[in-house]
């Protein structure tokens, strides 16, 4: 069966279990006064004075802490003669256990597989990003000291730092989920903690067909594009799910080529075999050793790469990655932040020139314009959704100019239901891209009706 038929029996089945319902409450302005507060507090500097430099002792390893901190734990809620039934004492030693040994408040949003994003803001709150939507929890950190020791746990396993010499950091936790950390005197109000949870699952094409991300036409026109070696920039704003499709996107890379993925923070996981994953590293302690993308674009054109995956192009490696494409390694894709297509090549041309080269701008577009293929651009709707709202070719300069084709352009003419959900999908614009023909002259054939030419393929069965 076709990619386009799997994909449309998908959204079909999907359509006739109801449309994505989104949450529209209110967020929630009311912060839950924990009744084990004071009580967790005795407890746990009880537990500081009963164990002391035992709780940093490297030679123990991570479980027999965790069985010590049980035990000592245990005895002091023993000698304080709480009254408390199991069920009680089970959920203060958890709690005590996540304060000491792992990330206190912020651990059953870690749990929760529906929260995306974790926003503490000093003591004000813990804020969630849950489908879409942000939410105020009733969780907090009692003081900024406490707040503080988290984020020293978290940056002190990837051997970074944060102090007032260093107040900003970026790290990750075990699971791979992105961290950001700012403490004063930059942040005014107290220690500011972000984190960007890591998927448990690899999306595929199907998940995006259902969650609305994606149309099956969508799908199957992108499946050609990224097959026959097109370079490709996926593209939108923060949290919009850039790294979710580009991941998506891999999967159609032929398992025969050897794959090169350059990141800041590893977030990509590819299904194929051959794989290689590079990171930049930050200065060490003395601002030395840094190794920027840049400086591991340039290498992995020394790696004999078929494909080269840039997590994310923020500066000058965008003319290392622009002069790749145009020397033989095409097939390349990278997500990129903006506003639109037309603002991507924009921002390309600003971070070329933050390569330090005095380039004239017009050899800059050419570059780009000979370089990229194809622009992916997703947004973060008002229901929460995250859609793909354009498709663009980018053709070839028409004086200093570089002439865009919108493919598909989102339908926010369809309406809102009645859940607050939008009705639209981006909806094929009726013409028909330049690299139909470059790519049939590789075998791989495009159907007219991902243009929305003619109408589209009966809808199949998923196998």
């Amino acid at each position: 069966m076709k990619l386009g038929d799997r994909l449309r029996a998908a959204q079909a089945e999907q359509n006739s279990q109801g449309a994505l319902r989104v949450s529209t409450d209110d967020l929630t302005t009311t912060v839950v006064q924990d009744p084990f507060a004071l009580l967790k507090q005795r407890a746990q500097d009880a537990l500081f004075a009963r164990m002391g430099a035992r709780l940093y002792d490297a030679s123990l390893g991570s479980d027999q802490l965790d069985v010590l901190v049980v035990q000592e734990l245990s005895r002091v809620v023993e000698e304080e003669h709480i009254p408390l039934d199991s069920s009680e004492r089970a959920r203060l030693v958890a709690e005590i256990r996540d304060d000491v040994l792992g990330f206190g408040a912020i651990e059953q949003w870690l749990a929760d597989p529906d929260v995306t994003e974790i926003m503490v803001n000093a003591l004000d709150g813990i804020y969630v990003e849950r489908r879409g939507k942000i939410e105020r929890t009733g969780s907090r950190y009692t003081s900024a000291e406490h707040l503080r020791q988290v984020i020293d746990r978290i940056v002190s396993r990837v051997g970074r730092r944060i102090d007032e010499s260093s107040p900003m950091v970026d790290a990750r936790l075990p699971d791979g989920s992105r961290v950001n950390a700012i403490i004063p005197p930059l942040a005014v109000d107290g220690p500011v903690l972000t984190v960007r949870k890591f998927a448990k699952q690899v999306y595929s094409d199907e998940d995006l067909v259902r969650l609305s991300t994606l149309t099956p036409e969508l799908c199957e026109l992108l499946a050609a594009g990224v097959s026959g070696k097109l370079n490709v920039l996926v593209t939108g704003g923060t949290g919009t799910g850039k790294t979710t499709l580009l991941n998506v996107l891999s999967q159609y890379i032929p398992e025969t080529e050897r794959v090169i993925t350059i990141e800041d923070a590893v977030e990509l996981r590819l299904v194929q075999e051959h794989v290689l994953r590079l990171e930049a590293r930050p200065p060490n302690i003395e601002g030395k050793g840094e190794i920027t993308i840049r400086d591991l674009v340039r290498n992995a054109l020394r790696m004999r790469p078929d494909r080269i995956i840039v997590g994310e192009v923020r500066g000058g490696e965008a003319l290392d990655m622009l002069q790749a494409m145009n020397t033989g390694h095409e097939g390349s894709l990278s997500t990129l932040h903006c506003n639109s297509p037309r603002d991507a090549l924009a921002r390309l041309e600003t971070m070329v020139l933050m390569a330090g080269l005095d380039l004239p701008v017009r050899a800059i577009r050419e570059q780009i314009a000979s370089a990229v293929d194809l622009i992916v651009h997703l947004s973060r709707l008002r229901d929460g959704t995250r859609r793909v709202t354009q498709l663009t070719e980018v053709n070839t300069m028409e004086g200093d100019v570089i002439t865009l084709t919108d493919l598909y352009v989102f339908d926010y003419a369809a309406g809102i239901d009645e859940h607050g959900h939008f009705r639209g999908n981006a909806t094929p614009t009726g013409l028909r891209a330049r690299f139909v023909d470059r790519l049939a002259d590789q075998g791989i054939e495009i159907p007219n009706y991902c243009f929305g030419i003619t109408e589209r393929a009966p809808k199949g069965k998923m196998k």
